[in-house]
């Protein structure tokens, strides 16, 4: 049995790691689906604030990523900085359990989370230094593996947590399984992910926090985490528009929604791993152009839906082109910065934050000179544009 799991995936190091993916993203599945229901609904908070503190807070996280990765890779050494970030997420879930409140959920999602959500790119900056001087086509399938236990969450918990609290009056208690799941990771990271060796922790030569900022804003940097946000907009523009697509054109139920969304988790789990093997074959650049296109074609066609059955036929080409969406950036975004794992893999969180900025503008555009239907159209011209961006800048480079 253990000869269909590559080598490289018994590493310790690694294998606690995708144990602690999956954990954090347990708790982001278990509160996000229900966030804006206990924010708006339980605890009053008006939709514009809603709106402004989801949009701080993801700010928060963007620069909290930066400075915490600058700062790990000054130190050399990751674990020492994902346990005190593990414990900001016990606390930040905990207190909007412990005590629902409107300045309690405020305080959380502003100061606490976004703390906890830069534990995602430390985690894949500590498999990044472990992966050092191993080849890129293996990097790119252990980046691979690490991201689908995301997915895997996501599969698992939001049916659960929803099947768990059916009967229940509010959906507090998911932000208590949201604290366990942070506990669980944190317990993983501090009793069994290894210690790296004095000679694995040779830091890189220092940056200022400001000139992190810099190097991280710099034009070859930016430009390219634009390109690639771009592209990726188009998953969230997805996210927003096929509910609306469901129940409007295609005359589907709200049942469709459920059962859609969860075929396409579970093919990007398997596609995930498919698309890994892959980049041993081609690097990441073609690679993404490739799922890039695939995504776009089924953007095209779900803004040509006009039944149910269309949208289950399109969940195929949906899983493969989101998969290569959301595992191939990891490797190129690291890329970028390769010599320093840390800033590196903040990289992640920036571009998080820019996708869903762009999609929110293409949503806007699309939705006040279309219907939703056009709104998937426009989204496949914007993932071509952040295609093309990308393609030119990449062909620039190789000329220079």
């Amino acid at each position: 049995m253990t000869r269909l799991i590559p080598e490289v995936f018994r590493d310790p190091t690694i294998r606690v790691s995708m144990l602690a993916v999956f954990a954090f993203g347990f708790a982001g599945a278990a509160t996000a689906p229900y966030q804006s229901v206990v924010g708006i609904r339980e605890l009053g908070l008006s939709n514009g604030l809603y709106s402004a503190l989801i949009f701080c807070a993801a700010a928060v996280n963007v620069v909290v990523s930066i400075l915490l990765g600058n700062l790990a890779d000054r130190l050399g050494e990751y674990r020492r900085m994902m346990l005190p970030v593990a414990v900001f997420g016990i606390l930040g879930y905990g207190a909007v359990y412990a005590v629902p409140s409107q300045v309690t959920f405020i305080l959380s999602a502003l100061c606490l989370l976004p703390v906890y959500g830069s534990l995602n790119s430390l985690l894949f900056a500590n498999v990044r230094a472990t992966t050092k001087g191993m080849e890129r086509n293996v990097v790119a399938s252990v980046n691979s593996g690490v991201r689908a236990m995301i997915s895997l969450s996501w599969i698992l918990v939001p049916g659960i947590t929803g099947a768990l609290l059916a009967s229940s009056k509010t959906m507090l208690p998911a932000y208590l399984f949201a604290s366990l799941a942070c506990a669980v990771c944190l317990g993983l990271i501090g009793l069994f992910l290894p210690r790296r060796t004095p000679a694995d922790t040779a830091p890189p030569r220092h940056l200022s926090y400001l000139a992190a900022l810099g190097e991280v804003v710099s034009p070859p940097v930016f430009l390219r985490v634009l390109a690639v946000a771009l592209i990726t907009s188009t998953l969230h523009v997805n996210d927003a528009i096929l509910p609306l697509i469901v129940t409007g054109a295609a005359h589907g139920t709200v049942a469709d929604i459920g059962v859609l969304v969860g075929i396409v988790a579970l093919l990007e789990v398997i596609f995930i791993i498919v698309w890994g093997r892959a980049q041993r074959m081609m690097n990441h650049v073609t690679a993404l152009a490739i799922g890039t296109i695939i995504y776009i074609v089924y953007l095209l066609l779900l803004g040509h839906a006009s039944a149910p059955w269309h949208l289950y036929a399109l969940t195929l080409i949906s899983g493969v082109g989101a998969a290569a969406l959301i595992s191939i950036p990891i490797t190129y975004l690291q890329d970028l910065i390769a010599e320093r794992p840390g800033l590196g893999s903040a990289l992640i969180s920036v571009n998080i934050f820019l996708s869903a900025g762009l999609s929110a503008l293409i949503f806007a555009i699309g939705t006040g000179t279309s219907s939703y239907s056009g709104t998937a159209i426009v989204g496949a011209v914007a993932g071509f544009a952040g295609l093309a961006m990308l393609l030119f800048f990449e062909r620039a480079r190789r000329r220079r």
